[in-house]
C-alpha cells in the first residue's frame, strides 16, 4: 500500500517523541569512537517543507514541534533535538522539519553509515535528493524495509540503531513489525532497535505493546505519550509510543526528567499523560 505520505504529519507530537529519542540514542552511540550504522525501514522523504500543500493541509506541526521551537523554558535535555531541527532552519523561522534520516545525518561521523529504505516512489526520489552527494556514507533502497532489513544484520560494525517506523495504515503492519523484530533479534541480539507505534482505538494498536513485550527481550524500555483523551467515535491518534530494545542505561532517567514537561507543553486536554516502563540489566 503506497498511499501514506508522512508530509501530512511532519513535526507532530508523535515525531517529537520519536525524534527526541532518536537523538538520544545516536548521541549515546557517539560517546565511543567505534563506527555505527543507522538503519531506517521506512525512511520517508527525508525532509519536509512545513508550508507545502501537504503539511499545511493538516498543520499537525502546530501541536508538535512548534510548541518546542518557541518555548522559553525548554529543558536542556531537549535542546540537542531542537537544535538539530534548527540546522534545517538557519534563519530562525521554522520552515522545514527533518525526518528521521535527516536528523540521524546530523549525528553521522565519517566512520558511520546509514542504510535507508523507502518504497513510495515519490518519497524515494525525494530521499535521494535529500542525500545527494552522500553516496559513500548513505545507501538508499527503493524497497520494503521489512523485507530488506534481514540482509543487513548483523552490520560489519556490530553497532547499530535500527528504526522500525511503518505507517500502520494496514493491519498487516502490526503483525509484520513484531515478526520482523523477532527475526532481527535472532540475527543481531545486541543491536538497538526502536519501534514506533500509534495509540489508536483499534484492537491491533492496543495489542501491539503486549505483542512486542512477549518477544521476551532481556533489556527494553517502553514509553507512551498521550496528548488527549481518545475520541468517543474511536477515530484518530491520541498519542504514540516507542519500544526500545537494548536502550542506553541512562535513558530512563533522562526521560523521567523530560516527559512531564512534554505532557504539559503538548497536551490538548486533561487526557494527556505518559507511561514509562523499562528493564535494563
Amino acid at each position: 500500500m503506497l498511499s501514506y505520505r508522512h508530509a501530512f504529519h511532519a513535526g507532530n507530537h508523535a515525531d517529537v517523541l520519536k525524534h527526541y529519542l532518536l537523538i538520544e540514542l545516536l548521541d549515546y552511540f557517539n560517546r565511543k569512537d567505534k563506527a555505527w550504522w543507522y538503519i531506517d525501514t521506512h525512511a520517508g522523504a527525508g525532509c519536509y517543507a512545513l508550508e507545502s500543500e501537504q503539511a499545511a493541509k493538516t498543520a499537525e506541526h502546530v501541536g508538535g514541534i512548534d510548541r518546542l521551537w518557541a518555548a522559553e523554558d525548554l529543558p536542556e535535555a531537549l535542546r540537542p533535538y531542537v537544535d538539530a531541527v534548527g540546522q534545517f532552519n538557519p534563519h530562525g523561522r521554522l520552515n522545514f522539519y527533518p525526518g528521521s534520516p535527516a536528523l540521524a545525518m546530523t549525528r553521522l561521523r565519517e566512520q558511520d553509515r546509514m542504510r535507508l529504505f523507502e518504497l513510495h516512489p515519490a518519497d524515494a526520489e525525494l530521499l535521494h535528493q535529500t542525500f545527494a552527494g552522500e553516496q559513500e556514507r548513505v545507501l538508499i533502497r527503493k524497497a520494503d524495509g521489512f523485507s530488506g532489513l534481514r540482509g543487513l544484520l548483523p552490520p560489519p560494525t556490530r553497532r547499530a540503531v535500527v528504526l522500525l517506523d511503518p505507517p500502520y495504515e494496514v493491519k498487516e503492519d502490526y503483525r509484520r513489525v513484531v515478526e520482523v523484530l523477532g527475526h532481527a533479534l535472532q540475527r543481531f541480539p545486541t543491536g538497538t532497535f526502536a519501534v514506533w507505534y500509534p495509540m489508536l482505538a483499534c484492537p491491533e494498536a492496543r495489542q501491539l505493546p503486549e505483542r512486542l513485550a512477549a518477544l521476551g527481550v532481556e533489556n527494553w524500555l517502553e514509553v507512551r505519550l498521550t496528548v488527549r483523551r481518545p475520541a468517543r467515535d474511536g477515530f484518530g491518534m491520541f498519542g504514540s509510543g516507542m519500544f526500545v530494545v537494548n536502550p542506553p542505561w541512562v535513558l530512563p532517567e533522562r526521560l523521567e526528567n523530560v516527559l512531564p514537561w512534554l505532557v504539559h507543553r503538548l497536551s490538548e486536554d486533561d487526557g494527556a499523560g505518559f507511561d514509562l516502563e523499562h528493564r535494563i540489566a
